[in-house]
């Protein structure tokens, strides 16, 4: 009794913990808080909030959906992804609603947009709707993430130069920074300049050390050893201390609530879509079953502690879940480990951070936009699936030349839209002899039969309302160009698990059409789904002529049968039934 309510209490997550992954996981946590601490606070140059809220969302939201989550090993905090939606949501809203960035009422908007994406979370785990993410695929996301990783990165160019940001649109921002090249701060250019060559450097000959946090530490040592700031270069300043207070955003209203809302719905695509993927491919790799489900509870405790601290947006981080991994942590404890690092932060070294150049901070985040950005995704598309890549391309351009929101509610519709064409576009084989004996399914073509006067017709999809056309198209160009007349046609339905209304009446055109050229019609190995489908709408009456075969040999060896008795009137009337079943 004690061992389950032991169980019972303990999160999800640590289920099963063992005393040696201790000492592993608080390396791993140590190793990951070097890397995580200095890129959630270049986040806030992207979601153009105070320094201090970037370590705000490594704090209670780790520790919620450590504590919530089923994962082991899925990181939780400030993305650059979901920063960038939520500042380009919130600025295109006007001024009238986004005010200025960084202002008191921006940060109350970025936590309320938070609220709104916890809340719309836990809606989604109560329905079940962990799948949303699969709304989002892979090339769709590939160009998504690219297009987000060019506008991160191009946004930090002017504070790496030491200009002033220009232009509305994205086209207007690049040309401003181009013509402020001549005024720009060599000194800054110099501080954002060897912060990203540290970065790169690490990468390529020490990338198990750090590189973010040496480049943030050593700058900052240079920075006040060289009194920067009385030089011209930009400083961050005063940084907010200690640990956040917990309120609800101050002065929101139902009018800003209902501003954000769409906002916070992209944002909850995208935490579903990036959470779930990275979950699962943790769990897979650790020979585990992923639960998202579980995830969303997290993951909507995470976000609405996040506004109720004060920050931003949450969301599963890839990156930072492949460095814990790659540092063998194993479970999340060493997350704990994060969180613990971080109060201390927040506790007792905030002070020292006023003399940090932004141009470190931009440079940071630059990199980080670079990473984003998947060249070799993009050749993949582009080398073996064209139609993937226009998607994908498509989706690129959309998210920095117009908007992020934009980008995804555009990724969701191509997404769905591939589906429908891959659906439309679902071939038919017909089952041909072999040279050697036996029988294979081919691809459908003028001419081509199983054997005279029989035709074996498999179609690999679900019929519906886009794609039943083109099956009866494909079957009538089967039976009309075969070389001998067709007196059996076996369609082998294996691979049809549903039928909608609409293809339902193509069904029974296809039945009529079939029965005025005289052809005897067989349903191979059909699923149950599919047969209920039909029955559903109303066509037990015209499937009677039907023949039902759960094997097909034996619906082949019916028309062999068949063919060597005298022609009946009723071309099902002498066949032997043993095998099947009336359609009825």
């Amino acid at each position: 009794m004690r061992s389950s309510i032991l169980k019972a209490l303990t999160p999800p997550s640590l289920r099963g913990y063992q005393r040696a992954y201790l000492w592993p996981d608080i390396i791993a946590g140590l190793t990951l808080a070097a890397v995580a601490i200095p890129e959630v606070m270049g986040y806030t140059s992207i979601a153009r909030t105070p320094l201090a809220t970037g370590l705000y969302t490594i704090l209670l939201p780790l520790l919620l959906f450590a504590l919530l989550g089923a994962s082991r090993t899925l990181v939780v905090g400030g993305d650059s992804a979901t920063a960038a939606v939520l500042a380009a949501g919130l600025i295109a809203m006007g001024s009238s609603v986004s005010d200025s960035p960084g202002s008191d009422r921006w940060v109350a908007l970025c936590a309320l947009t938070a609220l709104i994406t916890g809340l719309f979370l836990a809606v989604a785990r109560v329905l079940r709707l962990g799948m949303l993410g699969d709304f989002l695929s892979g090339s769709a996301l590939i160009g998504l993430f690219t297009g987000i990783g060019i506008q991160v990165a191009s946004g930090q160019i002017p504070a790496l130069l030491g200009v002033k940001p220009r232009g509305s649109t994205w086209l207007e921002q690049q040309w401003g920074w181009i013509t402020a090249v001549p005024a720009l701060s060599w000194t800054t250019f110099a501080f954002g300049a060897g912060t990203i060559a540290l970065i790169v450097a690490g990468m390529l000959f020490a990338p198990r050390l750090p590189a973010s946090l040496i480049a943030v530490v050593g700058l900052l040592i240079v920075s006040i050893a060289t009194s920067a700031s009385a030089h011209g270069v930009a400083v961050i300043g005063k940084v907010t201390g200690g640990l956040p207070a917990l309120s609800f955003p101050a002065g929101v209203t139902w009018a800003d609530a209902v501003a954000v809302t769409p906002v916070a719905l992209s944002c909850t695509l995208l935490v579903i879509a990036q959470s779930a993927a990275t979950s699962r491919k943790v769990a897979m790799a650790a020979g585990e079953r992923a639960d998202v489900n579980q995830d969303l509870v997290g993951l909507s405790a995470a976000n609405i502690a996040a506004a109720f601290s004060g920050t931003f947006v949450v969301n599963g981080s890839p990156t930072k879940t492949q460095i814990l991994e790659q540092a063998r942590g194993r479970t999340q404890v060493a997350n704990l480990v994060v969180v613990v690092a971080t109060a201390l932060v927040l506790t007792f070294l905030t002070g020292v951070l006023a003399s940090l150049p932004h141009a470190v901070l931009a440079g940071v985040v630059f990199m980080i936009g670079v990473s984003l950005i998947d060249l070799p995704g993009l050749r993949t598309l582009a080398r073996r699936t064209p139609a993937e890549f226009v998607i994908a391309v498509t989706t690129m351009f959309t998210a920095f030349l117009v908007s992020i929101t934009a980008a995804i509610i555009l990724a969701v519709a191509l997404s769905l839209l591939d589906v429908i064409v891959r659906q439309y576009r679902t071939p038919g084989d017909v089952l041909v002899p072999k040279a050697d004996g036996g029988y294979e399914y081919d691809a459908a073509h003028p001419g081509v039969q199983s054997e005279p006067g029989l035709i074996v017709f498999r179609y690999g999809g679900d019929l519906f309302f886009a794609n039943a056309n083109a099956f009866i198209d494909k079957v009538e160009d089967v039976v009309s160009s075969a070389k001998d007349p067709v007196r059996w046609l076996i369609l082998d339905t294996s691979g049809i698990s549903n039928v909608d209304y609409s293809a339902s009446a193509n069904v029974v055109d296809l039945l009529h059409y079939l029965d005025h050229r005289g052809i005897h019609v067989v349903f191979a190995r059909p699923t149950p789904m599919m047969m209920t489908s039909l029955r559903h709408y109303g066509l037990a009456a015209p499937l009677k002529n039907v023949q039902i075969f759960t094997d097909l040999d034996a619906a082949i060896a019916a028309f062999h049968e068949a063919q060597s008795k005298p022609a009946p009137s009723d071309p099902a009337a002498n066949i032997d039934t043993d095998h099947s079943q009336n359609g009825n």
